[in-house]
């Protein structure tokens, strides 16, 4: 099967789920700083989760590149990726109400977990249909980071009744860890053309 229809239908459901994030915001009752203040959680919260959808979308895109053709396995391997994605905007709204208490920090956490393992699903269902020579076999090599981020995140679901903060902090680590520009599949690719 071509792989376009289920490129295009999750940039569909990330553009989606993106605007869900940002019509969480409510209008601040006044017009000065000040009123902005109690809107902080919920940008804070917004901000991290727009960078994890981000992230999602931008290895999506690259691991698609490398995707000549798909199957059934991976078109509902996908849409449990994107099941996961989509309950981001849940968890981020929920956070920036509660001011990132230790329940729906622990949920963020439990709900990144979930999209990391039905990403890496994907990846081996990807890796199963075309091959250890393939393009995507090659970029991904050691995968440190697809290997250290489930860990990461266990780490931080059973610090958030604790220490909320150190979730935080390990969340936010995460991102970063994967917000460095990784040209592993783009070398790959062009190297191959």
């Amino acid at each position: 099967m071509n792989k376009n229809r289920l490129e295009a239908f999750s940039d569909g459901v990330l553009a989606i789920i993106i605007t869900i994030m940002v019509l969480e915001f409510k209008l601040p009752e006044g017009s000065n700083y000040d009123d902005l203040e109690p809107l902080l959680p919920k940008f804070f919260s917004y901000v991290l989760s727009f960078i994890y959808v981000g992230i999602y979308w931008n290895n999506h895109h690259h691991m698609m590149h490398t995707v000549k053709q798909v199957n059934g396995k991976i078109l509902w391997a996908n849409l449990h990726l994107l099941f996961w994605l989509s309950l981001i905007p849940f968890a981020t709204a929920w956070n920036g109400e509660n001011h990132f208490a230790p329940f729906p920090m622990m949920l963020y956490g439990i709900i990144l977990l979930m999209n990391g393992i039905a990403y890496f699903i994907l990846q081996q269902l990807i890796l199963k249909e075309h091959g250890k020579d393939s393009l995507l076999s090659k970029a991904i090599g050691s995968d440190f980071k697809g290997k250290s981020s489930p860990v990461l995140y266990t780490i931080a679901i059973l610090f958030a009744n604790f220490y909320p903060i150190v979730s935080g902090g390990i969340y936010i680590l995460v991102a970063l860890m994967w917000l460095v520009p990784d040209k592993r599949i783009e070398r790959i690719f062009n190297e191959n053309q």
